[in-house]
């Protein structure tokens, strides 16, 4: 294949992300031309894992869903030649876009994202088009890796300590930390050094960001002057700053796609199938056992056959909707729908948990030092990224460092914070009220109403999250058509802690911004009252309250709803080994199982949960004895 032709194919890939609604980026065709031509080995399309046209009737495995965990697994599954694996992927494949770390805002609301869209709510993002949030999630191989920022945080070991204490052994910290390892490629040398907590030479980079701007230093100075230590989040101790280590590779996004499925495409027994939209799972009703799928490809309907197990690995939304839609949930649910009940599992859809912050606090500094997207983004830098591999672009939208605090609803002793503050040398306004606007929903309105006026103006960005919410929200499906989108309950800000603990993490923000190490720069919180609290007097607990209920911003973690737990817990949808109860030859393994969120970005443990998924399944199928009879007490109703 000639340049000329990966030129052409590459600009076509671009056009059909531009021509879905994200807009027009001009400087996309000089960066994909730049990027064919001095990176034609890296990015030429037969690069792509080859899809599979006629999928033979069975295989050993099926996996639904190619994201973080479905890759991993699909890797570790064909690692055994007497297997057959096939992966269905209801997306298709990366493109160049999505390689560079800068345009990661871009894809939202493109054709890789579903578009989901939670029900209306009056406790949160009330900024947002319909009083609805936008729930961004990657219908492409690769998944979510594939649209997020890239960021790899493990979470807190109390996190792992927790999920054994409620009966699921083999969980704890110590257990699961071989399996972070396991993947992991640390290319930072001062943290492979550490071999106790970092591994090298596993199949997923993990780098330190190419370009970081003066602010990144100063975030960390500011810890400091906090009273945090500056630490390795990932390591011993997480309370405390540190530069934010991303899954990139040579300054490219580093998806699982790119890190776990790229690397098997010539396996001889691994198959993979896009454009492949399951639709339920084939469940005898007698014996109770999955024996294979039906999906859409084509525009037909195909069944294929799973001699051993199917695994879901869709995600937290669609995993539960295809345990519901194959007879697997709520019983009432399910009955209203019409759906036969295989197996009343109240569980699923239930327990839905999701980190949130508050977006649009900025600090206006008094220096051109920030990412600004009409001056970072040009034809130079776009040069640079293709012929150096650094720059601007390499930048996750000014995710530079990050912070985890404790507010005086933690316990200060115990290394457990209950916030986690993104820093960031931009911030909402830095692309003058375009593409973070639109990935973030927010409307026209309330928009120009409160950024207006500093578009495009050097800031700096802190997004405190709240780590562990009390509130839980759900999952119900709209029908029993597999193409309807379910119905999404955020359910945010509905118990009283996170109000409370949410609300000391954005005071504790804009004391941060009073640091003298930001006060250097010039740095000021800007305190526009929101259209909706301004009746409240500024800087009280009243109007903070009000305001985390307007810009609402989600980071994208929905987790926990096909929770594991052991057989006496009734909510639990899997065992600790991720079998679903009352049904065998299933498995889901993704970040639905887990029956608390982690402490942070949850990218790298849903890559763990895969790590540790695919070890089970092999001592189920490798030992002498797999030939017995495998059947799961059901949960005590």
């Amino acid at each position: 294949m000639s340049v000329a032709t990966v030129v052409s194919t590459a600009i076509k890939a671009a056009t059909v992300l531009l021509g879905s609604g994200i807009g027009k980026i001009t400087i996309i065709p000089v960066l994909i031309v730049a990027l064919a031509y001095f990176n034609y080995d890296l990015i030429d399309p037969e690069n792509h894992p080859r899809v599979t046209k006629q999928l033979k009737k069975d295989y050993d495995f099926v996996i639904v869903g190619g994201g973080s965990a479905g890759s991993v697994l699909a890797n570790r599954l064909t690692e055994n030649p007497e297997w057959s694996v096939l992966l269905l992927e209801a997306g298709g494949h990366e493109t160049e876009i999505t390689d560079v770390p800068i345009l990661s805002l871009f894809l939202h609301k493109s054709k890789l994202d579903y578009k989901y869209r939670t029900q209306p709510q009056d406790t949160a993002c009330q900024a947002m088009v319909d009083r609805r949030c936008c729930w961004t999630r990657g219908k492409v191989l690769g998944g979510s890796s594939v649209l997020n920022t890239m960021l790899y945080i493990r979470g807190n070991r109390r996190d792992f300590d927790q999920w054994k204490s409620f009966g699921n052994p083999g969980w704890g910290y110590e257990d699961v930390l071989p399996y972070f390892k396991k993947s992991q490629d640390q290319r930072n040398p001062y943290l492979a050094r550490n071999i106790r907590y970092h591994g090298t030479g596993g199949y997923l980079t993990v780098q330190d960001s190419p370009y970081i701007t003066p602010l990144g230093v100063a975030f960390l100075q500011a810890g400091e002057e906090m009273g945090y230590d500056i630490c390795d989040v990932n390591g011993q101790q997480q309370t405390g700053f540190a530069f934010l280590q991303f899954t990139m590779r040579r300054g490219s996004r580093c998806s699982t796609a790119k890190a776990f499925v790229r690397p098997i495409q010539l396996r001889k027994n691994f198959h993979l199938s896009l454009w492949s939209h399951v639709t339920r799972v084939l469940i005898d009703p007698e014996s109770r056992r999955a024996y294979g799928v039906e999906f859409i490809r084509d525009g037909r309907k195909e069944v294929v056959l799973a001699r051993k197990e199917v695994i879901l690995s869709a995600g937290a939304i669609n995993s539960p909707q295809l345990l519901m839609l194959s007879g697997i949930g709520p019983r009432i649910h399910l009955e209203q729908l019409g759906i036969p009940v295989i197996e009343d599992s109240p569980g699923v859809g239930q327990n839905l948990q999701d980190h949130i912050g508050v977006g649009g606090l900025v600090f206006p500094i008094d220096y051109k030092v920030s990412i600004v997207m009409n001056r970072m983004v040009n034809i130079n830098s776009a040069l640079r990224y293709a012929i150096t591999e650094d720059g601007p672009l390499t930048s996750n939208i000014g995710l530079e460092a990050v912070g985890f605090i404790s507010t005086k609803y933690a316990n200060q002793s115990n290394d457990w914070p209950d916030i986690e503050f993104l820093l960031t040398s931009s911030s909402t306004n830095s692309d003058g009220g375009s593409y973070v606007k639109n990935a973030h929903c927010l409307t026209d309105e309330f928009y120009d109403y409160m950024f207006s006026k500093i578009n495009n103006h050097d800031v700096f960005g802190v997004f405190p999250m709240i780590l562990r919410p009390k509130s839980r929200g759900n999952i119900r499906l709209k029908s029993k058509n597999p193409l309807d989108y379910p119905l999404l309950y955020h359910n945010y800000l509905t118990h009283p802690d996170d109000v409370a603990v949410l609300r000391e993490g954005v005071k504790a923000a804009v004391a941060f911004g009073e640091t003298s190490s930001m006060r250097r720069f010039g740095s000021r919180f800007y305190d526009k009252p929101l259209p909706s609290c301004k009746h409240i007097r500024l800087y009280t607990d009243e109007y903070w309250n009000c305001a985390l209920r307007q810009y609402t911003m989600t980071i994208y973690h929905m987790s926990c709803t096909a929770k594991m737990g052991p057989p006496d817990d009734p909510m639990a949808v899997v065992n600790p080994e991720l079998k679903v109860y009352g049904v065998d030859g299933l498995r889901v393994i993704d970040a639905s199982i887990m029956p608390t969120i982690t402490s942070g970005n949850i990218n790298a443990p849903v890559i763990m949960i895969g790590e540790k998924g695919a070890d089970m399944i092999k001592e189920r199928w490798m030992q002498p004895s797999y030939f017995r009879s495998d059947n799961i007490t059901a949960p005590a109703s």
